[in-house]
């Protein structure tokens, strides 16, 4: 079993190493979201809070949007293993869907995890800074749990779809509003309360939360909280996808 779910998750290293654009193409947005809002919102930031430091409170959402990206866009390795025959000879195989859906979900979310911790590196460059090392160890916790949990969100909705084009424009749909209400950029405090009640209800605020207040030290919900609901959300939607994708004909 473990040498099934290691060679898929290799597979999909492999694919990412080798696509040098996809690698290069995804740090774009990231850097002009920490350019635009860093430099462009900083200083109202910084005389709205007395004095924060607006790099702070951003890189935490920066990064946490760089995972999400590339996490839940890895649901299109399934349509393409489809649609090219790769996935009926992975059937096939003596082994079991439970485990090539772990194989893809690992696989996946490693991917999104050196796509974070590329851009955690960069928000060096711009003044972030990240006081320990214990906290940069509860960091990739989080970082983890959101990689996780979008992977598998991502592989789960790609389970019941065949058209690429189709999966894209969902996707596109749900990550926007999941990333600009999650209070990656902006506090969620004295927000309209039908705002607030969505951003509750948005997975990724309370793992941004979490990953914020681990690395700047500003939490608005606990850290604790934040990691006992995205580590909860995780296995279930991981549950989810493999009870979905034992149901995929190749």
């Amino acid at each position: 079993m473990i040498e099934v779910i290691y060679i898929l998750w290799l597979r999909q290293l492999k694919h990412y190493w080798r696509s040098k654009a996809r690698l290069l193409g995804s740090l774009g947005q990231p850097l002009l979201f920490m350019i635009a809002f860093g430099f462009g919102f900083g200083p109202m930031y910084t005389r709205a809070s007395g004095g924060g430091n607006y790099m702070d409170f951003l890189a935490p959402g920066i990064v946490s949007m760089s995972i999400l990206f590339t996490a839940i866009f890895s649901g299109l390795e399934v349509i393409w293993d489809r649609q090219f025959g790769f996935l009926k000879e992975t059937f096939v195989a003596p082994i079991s869907r439970t485990e090539i859906m772990v194989g893809k979900t690992l696989g996946g979310a490693t991917i999104a995890m050196i796509q974070g911790l590329i851009v955690l590196s960069l928000t060096y460059v711009l003044g972030f800074r990240i006081s320990s090392l214990a906290s940069l160890g509860m960091g990739l916790i989080f970082m983890s749990l959101i990689a996780i949990f979008f992977t598998g969100l991502g592989l789960t909705i790609a389970s019941s779809m065949e058209d690429m084009q189709g999966f894209q424009l969902i996707m596109n749909f749900l990550i926007m509003p999941i990333f600009f209400l999650s209070g990656a950029l902006f506090p969620l405090e004295n927000l309209p309360p039908a705002i607030y009640f969505i951003s509750r209800i948005d997975p990724l605020t309370y793992g941004v939360d979490g990953l914020r207040g681990v690395l700047s030290g500003m939490s608005t919900f606990g850290i604790y909280s934040d990691l006992a609901v995205i580590g909860t959300l995780s296995v279930l939607v991981c549950i989810i996808g493999a009870l979905l994708f034992s149901k995929v004909e190749a």
